[in-house]
């Protein structure tokens, strides 16, 4: 384990905006629950496009792309608020 310096730009909740002291942009700090939920959410769409429930894979990937939305548009405020460009 290395122990480093990183700079911690909005609360430490479960998608904290994080930039290590190695890193030029900040990411986003995904706890493994949270990344459990976002897999999950991956397989739900996979297993409705499987059985071909076209109507519940929209459903699940609109609901999916929303929540990413939401936490893209976070990131992209807080990287305005603090005056850094977007790596994109």
């Amino acid at each position: 384990m290395e122990r480093i310096e990183a700079e911690l730009f909005t609360d430490g909740g479960n998608d904290a905006m994080v930039r290590m002291s190695s890193r030029q942009f900040p990411g986003i700090l995904a706890q493994s629950d949270s990344l459990h939920i976002l897999r999950s959410d991956v397989a739900e769409v996979l297993e409705a496009c499987e059985r071909g429930d076209l109507e519940e894979a929209r459903n699940s990937a609109s609901l999916l792309l929303s929540n990413l939305d939401a936490l893209l548009a976070r990131y992209e405020a807080v990287s305005g608020e603090h005056e850094i460009p977007r790596p994109y």
